[in-house]
């Protein structure tokens, strides 16, 4: 077995800071009260995260890029046959890749559908002056019914598959830990240099400034 480094540190940085912020979010919403500012930023930071991992899927370490772990059919056919490859399994195997997938999907539905959601007692989305009320209504219908528990859902399952791999002897904490991974085939060391790390700042900052600039279109005047 040799160590190869498998996830960059921007990636690794990403996903928990991801995972404290889906729990804060989740637990500031049902806390209510003055924990909603709290939760409206906690909503930006993720809005800024998935940004920048669909960026960094883009352009970041091997198998931190989405081409590396898409889970086609033939990479799904040799996974669930067991025959998947060492490439196959490396960073996320295929059964991963759909969770991770489906995970963002859902934060980005959620992060969507909250910039326009109002409880209508003290907490209106920053664009629910640009839409309608009917688009309003239905936003907020998902973004606490629906939308709320998918997350949670998936946060649950995705917990249960790092137990259960655990128990069959394949630890998939530590690698996002340090970055490295024991593998026996020869497969490809993610790029993790200071000029990666540097980059992955430049889209950090990139992304927060959009979502600003998003943020802020629901603070500006109508136009006559």
């Amino acid at each position: 077995m040799n160590a190869v480094r498998i996830w960059d540190l921007p990636t690794r940085l990403f996903h928990w800071s991801l995972a404290i912020c889906v729990i804060a979010l989740v637990v500031t919403a049902k806390v209510g009260g003055d924990a909603m500012n709290w939760h409206f930023r906690l909503g930006y930071a993720v809005f800024t995260l998935l940004l920048f991992r669909l960026l960094w899927g883009l352009v970041g370490g091997h198998w931190s890029r989405f081409a590396s772990f898409f889970p086609t059919p033939g990479r799904l056919a040799r996974y669930l046959g067991g025959r998947a490859t060492a490439h196959d399994t490396a960073g996320h195997n295929p059964l991963g890749a759909l969770s991770v997938l489906a995970m963002l999907a859902v934060l980005a539905v959620q992060v969507g559908t909250g910039l326009f959601a109002d409880d209508e007692i003290a907490s209106a989305g920053p664009l629910t002056a640009l839409v309608s009320g009917s688009v309003v209504s239905a936003a907020t219908t998902w973004h606490k019914s629906w939308g709320q528990y998918l997350v949670i859902g998936l946060v649950v399952l995705h917990v249960l598959a790092i137990v259960i791999y655990r128990l069959r002897r394949h630890d998939l904490v530590t690698p996002m830990l340090h970055g490295d991974k024991p593998l026996a085939g020869a497969v490809p060391a993610a790029r993790d240099s200071v000029g990666t790390r540097l980059l992955a700042l430049v889209l950090l900052a990139v992304c927060a400034g959009v979502v600003y600039a998003v943020v802020q279109l629901g603070h500006r005047p109508m136009l006559g």
